[in-house]
């Protein structure tokens, strides 16, 4: 008996959608707009967090070491940077490296060069390039290296200068521009979602309004609620599954002419390979959020508008 009603009830439901051809045709246009904004939201997620990586690993500190720190002392406190829990990763520039990086960078400027060579020792100390997990963490490394783990075991200082405190306000603006950035982005979402609801909802609610005499029929018969009720769901259901179709197979040309754009210009992020390489997730999210959308706006909008 129960499936025999649920049968009836999806038969129903179909034949909603398609005797309504022009009406399910403008629901399912409209629900396609906000399961693309839904999507593009997802895009534009995406394309923030990955120039904002871009942006924070070009962020880094180095420290400068007296010519007299030994390899070992350096290293050793290498090692007690690793074990920071903000830090990402520390590369080690030796004496020599350092020395041949400052050559390669000054190799058309033969003055600097010719000084160099009558210096008679290697005037540069070695170099570690740090990464932190987030701008804003820098200072904490600035002060951990100011304390008594730069020190040699002659309790001299290893460090010559750390370009944190040259570079400051630069990270700490950064840090503000990744916080507000992630802020907005997140406003947006929330602002896009609640006005495709409240679109899908109306349009919806105009496909009932159009069945109002059918469902008045249906309740002097005495149909209980849920008869009533049920049809409508399936249709919306229908409604959200044919505009998540339809938005699946807009943003395939889409991410594709923007793939060259995002990947060159923004944030290296190739749109395409992106959609393809996630393309289970973009299906769960699209035609869950058409399936919900489609049924909620259904249930409430039958509920509140028809009086049942």
């Amino acid at each position: 008996m129960l499936w025999m009603n649920a049968k009836r009830l999806m038969r129903a439901g179909f034949m909603n959608f398609y005797r309504n051809g022009f009406v399910s045709l403008a629901a399912v246009l409209v629900m396609t707009v906000t399961l693309f904004c839904i999507g593009g939201v997802v895009f534009l997620s995406a394309t923030l967090t990955s120039t904002l990586e871009a942006v924070k690993n070009k962020v880094d500190v180095n420290v400068y070491f007296q010519t007299r720190a030994v390899e070992e002392e350096v290293l050793a406190l290498a090692e007690s940077l690793r074990a920071l829990p903000e830090v990402k990763d520390v590369e080690y520039i030796s004496r020599e490296q350092a020395l041949l990086n400052f050559k390669k960078r000054h190799e058309n400027d033969e003055l600097t060069l010719q000084a160099l060579k009558e210096l008679p020792d290697n005037p540069l100390g070695a170099i570690l390039n740090i990464r932190a997990l987030e701008p804003s963490q820098y200072e904490g490394i600035a002060e951990f290296l100011k304390g008594d783990n730069a020190l040699a075991r002659d309790q001299k200082p290893l460090i010559d200068e750390i370009n944190y405190y040259d570079n400051k306000a630069a990270i700490d603006r950064l840090t503000h521009i990744i916080d507000s950035a992630k802020t907005l982005g997140f406003g947006l979402i929330i602002l896009l979602v609640i006005l495709s609801v409240i679109i899908s909802f109306n349009t919806i609610r105009l496909a009932l309004y159009i069945a109002r005499e059918e469902i008045g029929v249906m309740r002097l018969v005495g149909a209980s609620n849920t008869y009533i009720r049920g049809p409508f769901v399936v249709t919306g259901i229908l409604y959200g599954l044919s505009a998540a179709l339809l938005t699946l197979i807009l943003f395939y040309p889409l991410t594709f002419y923007l793939a060259d754009s995002t990947e060159n210009f923004l944030s290296g992020l190739n749109l395409f390979e992106y959609y393809l390489g996630n393309f289970g997730l973009f299906f769960v999210i699209i035609a869950g959020g058409g399936i919900i959308l489609g049924a909620v706006s259904s249930f409430w909008a039958v509920r509140r508008y028809l009086h049942i």
